[in-house]
């Protein structure tokens, strides 16, 4: 019998980001089907729910879109939910979020994990790590933090998503862009 050589398996784990989700890329709401399609395809896994280490605006845009707005201090922590995404991942939620179109930013946070003893939804702040999440763009990011009376929330839930539009079911004449100017720049 002739000994054959074997060759050891090494595999490198793929690359992987902390992407901290905090509006309708959560589990429950209209854009977690692209979540679960990544975690599907092994390319997004769920880590943990969390909240932002510092307080930062969350609120309401057009058709009840949330935006995060990078103005650290101000606004509340913020609760949402931790995924470590690979770069092939992270590139179609770069794309649902218009980073190349000036929708949203992708830029870095530091979340708390939840501690995860489910009485009383504290966080233990002993498992603090470093993401990205998707900001507001800078370009009217202040804007809207005014249009919102410079009130944010501390979650995105079924209240405020309650009227939510998405993407598909909004006028196609202007773009996600000309829809923010006109509601930063509308009355009601």
């Amino acid at each position: 019998m002739v000994a054959q050589d074997r060759k050891e398996c090494t595999s490198t784990p793929t690359p992987r980001l902390f992407i901290f989700t905090y509006g309708t890329l959560k589990r429950g709401f209209s854009n977690h089907t692209l979540m679960q399609d990544l975690m599907r395809t092994g390319d997004a896994t769920f880590v943990s729910t969390c909240r932002t280490a510092e307080n930062y605006p969350l609120v309401c845009g057009p058709y009840r879109v949330p935006f995060l707005l990078n103005m650290a201090g101000s606004g509340q922590a913020v609760t949402g939910e931790l995924y470590a995404v690979s770069v092939s991942g992270l590139a179609r939620l770069d794309e649902l979020e218009g980073i190349s179109r000036g929708h949203y930013e992708r830029l870095s946070i530091t979340v708390e994990l939840d501690n995860g003893d489910g009485d009383d939804g504290s966080y233990g702040g002993e498992g603090v790590t470093c993401a990205e999440a998707y900001y507001a763009h800078r370009s009217y990011a202040a804007e809207m933090w005014k249009r919102n009376g410079m009130k944010g929330l501390t979650v995105y839930s079924e209240k405020e998503a309650k009227g939510y539009v998405k993407r598909k079911d909004r006028p196609h004449n202007l773009t996600f862009l000309d829809h923010i100017q006109l509601f930063l720049h509308s009355q009601d």
